[in-house]
């Protein structure tokens, strides 16, 4: 059975990284991120269909997610060599091109475990993005089937209204009246 991980610590990570300039490699932690939040986001595979417009439209919504104190790291089971390949490839031959954010290389698979998202049989992860808080609790967390792209538009409402500090109800939207939390 799987275990919850929503209001707990979120699994901790460190991950070789291609950074978004198509040039240099890094290195992250979950402790990066402390004191922002994070939006960590895992994919199957670089050069495949859907893959790239999720991570191309988050990219390009990247400024609007740091005025709201917000990291994006993207993560598959390829290598740093793959992702770098990927980024430096153009949009039009199904390439990525430059990055706001890094891709993660989880080639143990141990991320994709820990967060409950790898396909075992396959080696791959499933679509899965989690909204980590500042202080490192697991507040959300999504994970569709690899055919089905996420909305960038979802993760932002849900990025606010767990930022807004009340209870909000379905369709909640900034500015929309909520409950605060007492």
């Amino acid at each position: 059975m799987a275990e919850r991980l929503v209001g707990k610590q979120a699994p901790d990570f460190t991950l070789e990284t291609a950074l978004g300039n198509g040039q240099d490699f890094g290195k992250v932690s979950l402790s990066d991120y402390k004191g922002k939040w994070l939006v960590l986001f895992f994919y199957p595979l670089d050069f495949t269909f859907v893959c790239p417009t999720e991570i191309i439209a988050l990219s390009e919504a990247y400024s609007d997610f740091q005025k709201l104190n917000t990291e994006v790291l993207g993560v598959s089971t390829d290598s740093v060599h793959s992702h770098r390949a990927w980024i430096n490839t153009p949009v039009e031959s199904n390439g990525l091109g430059k990055l706001n954010f890094p891709l993660g290389a989880d080639l143990t698979k141990k991320a994709a475990r820990d967060y409950g998202v790898l396909i075992e049989e396959e080696g791959i992860a499933l679509r899965g993005l989690f909204i980590i808080s500042p202080t490192g609790e697991l507040k959300y967390q999504v994970v569709n089937h690899n055919d089905v792209g996420r909305s960038v538009d979802e993760t932002f409402r849900v990025l606010e209204a767990l930022q807004s500090g009340g209870l909000c109800p379905m369709n909640w939207r900034k500015g929309d009246q909520h409950v605060t939390a007492k």
